[in-house]
């Protein structure tokens, strides 16, 4: 799995017209699956999410997680994420998950992450063409890929 982390003073995701999902202060997060992805890289992605020390402190600090914040997160599917661009100039998408593995992995990404949050995490719909919109606060803007964990 790969995601793109993005501290926001605001995000939301419009589909055809319609807010489906929008949050305050936290978390947008973006999320490629791939075929090779499974509940391991779910259970460690989302401990080190929760735990992620990217808001300020009372000294301006990056020092706290959003447990300790109380920020929300906007989860987000974007298969794009899995892009490879070695040849040529068209993206290769051979990695990404095809549906009917990467739609429960996804759904089950955001229950766990839930869970880890403490309180629901907020969602657009797999495979829908999204319109989303945030503020990215600071720029703070973080990659992880479960399958590099060095």
């Amino acid at each position: 799995m790969r995601i793109v982390i993005q501290r926001v003073t605001h995000a939301s995701v419009t589909i055809d017209g319609a807010i489906k999902s929008a949050i305050g202060e936290g978390m947008l997060i973006l999320i490629g699956i791939e075929e090779a992805d499974t509940q391991e890289d779910i259970q460690w992605l989302c401990k080190k999410i929760v735990n992620l020390r990217i808001f300020p402190d009372e000294n301006g600090v990056m020092n706290k997680s959003i447990l300790e914040n109380g920020g929300d997160i906007l989860v987000v599917s974007q298969f794009t994420l899995m892009a490879s661009t070695k040849k040529g100039n068209r993206p290769s998408y051979i990695r990404a998950a095809r549906p009917e593995t990467a739609i429960p992995l996804y759904e089950e990404f955001c229950e766990e992450l839930s869970i880890a949050l403490l309180k629901p995490v907020q969602t657009g719909t797999f495979g829908a063409d999204m319109k989303v919109e945030l503020i990215n606060d600071g720029p703070v803007t973080i990659l992880i890929d479960s399958k590099v964990k060095e």
